[in-house]
């Protein structure tokens, strides 16, 4: 077991920059370096834009998107085409989509997928204020854009069945989009290309 190189400060430090996705140990200590050496400039900042994030950041009530604002800035957008719902799986797939500037259309953020192993059934997702939203009439065609997975899979045949009573065209994403594939990894020429060349589902 190596010795300890630093103070329990900086260790806490390192330890809690590991815990972000994509960040281990190394790239931790990594970027703990990096904030040290540049301390004055990117410390302060830093510490006050996360204490204003974690005091305003809110999930809309409208489609489950992160923002300082509830409806959120994509709802309140009078440019999108509110006939057009793009169903993800989570946050980071819609802001993956938003890179890619495929369409100006409305989102709703399931919250993961239905997954019976791991628990996760109808209830525990953001199916119900779908249905509620599609029930509205104002939609016309319901995009799925879930990851490539099984999970994703079950999930969009789920919604499939519960939005098959309404009068609403059902499409998913096609080419470019790999199966087993995410959303959040893929470049944005092929999410772009995904969007154009959707079908019935």
């Amino acid at each position: 077991m190596g010795e300890r190189v630093s103070g329990p400060e900086i260790e806490r430090l390192i330890q809690l920059l590991a815990r972000l996705p994509g960040l281990g140990p190394r790239s931790a200590r990594r970027a703990a370096l990096h904030l040290i050496r540049k301390r004055e400039e990117l410390f302060g900042p830093l510490t006050e834009a996360m204490q204003v994030a974690r005091e305003k950041i809110v999930t809309c009530s409208v489609c489950g998107n992160v923002d300082t604002l509830d409806p959120c800035t994509i709802c309140r957008d009078e440019r999108r085409d509110p006939a057009t719902l793009v169903v993800v799986e989570t946050v980071a797939d819609l802001w993956a989509l938003e890179r890619a500037a495929a369409l100006r259309a409305c989102y709703h953020v399931l919250g993961g997928t239905l997954s019976p192993l791991d628990g996760v059934g109808p209830k525990d997702l953001n199916l119900a204020s779908l249905a509620e939203r599609v029930a509205r009439g104002e939609i016309r065609e319901v995009i799925l854009a879930v990851n490539a997975t099984v999970d994703g899979q079950t999930t969009a045949h789920y919604i499939t069945d519960l939005l098959a009573h309404f009068n609403v065209k059902t499409t998913r994403l096609a080419h470019g989009v790999p199966v087993g594939g995410e959303l959040d990894y893929l470049d944005e020429g092929t999410l772009a290309a995904a969007i154009r060349a959707r079908t019935d589902f």
